[in-house]
């Protein structure tokens, strides 16, 4: 199927640059959030996202114009009743999102093809609580959306070939680079990244070295753009908290055991840049 007129269901941090990428690709977009103030929250992210795209030249006000013309927001879920694409971009609660799914499966129509952008959290639940397993997966965009060239898309053994091939035309008339995942948690990127980011994490803890050698040593040593705590500051302490936790109860592998440290910060509200306080402070 033709994809024309995109639903987004949350405008947080992911949201907004999921709405503002299809936007700019000239898509259609319906954003729903929970609330007014949340909503024009997240729309007034988007706009200031674009403004910047604009002094760095990298978009045309022209094109920013027309993007924004595009968008759509609403408190109302029944908006998306006609969209071709669903992107869910709620907070990693599985209850939650299955809620959603079983709603958005009554609302929208019997073709729409409804997605998740779960960064851990199993798309077969989620899609169990539709009637339409077949047309569910993941879209599993990175931060910042806008900027960031990988999506990944997450298959599970329901999704069918035509929800799959619809959703890599999608994807690349985004501009993404994509590569294709099972659905096991963590996918590609962060089955790999947690166990690194929560290494660095106990080597902090342990007193093996500070935090501006163990993120200089990567930077230089290995050519990252970014140490791993000041990655993990950029995440979000409590995101990676909880993506950890979710992959142990999955695999109970130790890897994936979250040192104290990380417990301890996150319980304490030092999140990262979201919050002004993490590894560092901002």
């Amino acid at each position: 199927m033709t994809i024309e007129k995109v639903g987004v269901v949350g405008c947080g941090l992911m949201g907004s640059g999921i709405v503002e990428t299809c936007a700019r690709a000239g898509y259609t977009v319906v954003v729903r959030e929970i609330d007014t103030a949340c909503l024009q929250k997240g729309l007034d992210r988007v706009t200031k996202s674009m403004h910047k795209g604009v002094s760095r030249g990298k978009l045309d006000q022209e094109d920013m114009d027309a993007a924004l013309a595009c968008v759509q927001g609403t408190t109302d879920l029944t908006a998306l009743a006609d969209v071709d694409l669903v992107i869910e971009a709620a907070i990693e609660n599985m209850a939650l999102k299955q809620q959603l799914f079983g709603q958005l499966d009554q609302i929208c129509k019997p073709e729409t093809i409804l997605a998740s952008n779960t960064s851990s959290l199993c798309i077969t639940e989620i899609a169990s609580a539709t009637r339409r397993p077949d047309q569910v997966l993941g879209l599993h965009f990175f931060n910042p959306v806008p900027v960031m060239p990988l999506l990944e898309i997450v298959r599970t053994f329901q999704t069918s070939e035509e929800t799959l091939e619809t959703a890599r035309a999608f994807g690349e008339s985004l501009g993404k680079q994509m590569v294709l995942a099972r659905d096991m948690p963590g996918f590609i990127v962060n089955r790999l990244l947690i166990p690194y980011l929560l290494d660095a994490v106990a080597m902090l803890q342990n007193g093996l070295a500070s935090r501006e050698d163990i993120d200089t040593a990567v930077k230089l040593g290995l050519n990252h753009p970014m140490g791993p705590l000041t990655l993990s500051d950029f995440i979000g302490l409590d995101t990676i908290l909880f993506i950890a936790d979710a992959m142990y109860k999955e695999f109970r592998d130790p890897r994936f055991v979250a040192p104290p440290l990380l417990r301890q910060m996150v319980l304490a509200g030092h999140l990262g840049r979201k919050s002004g306080r993490g590894f560092y402070d901002y």
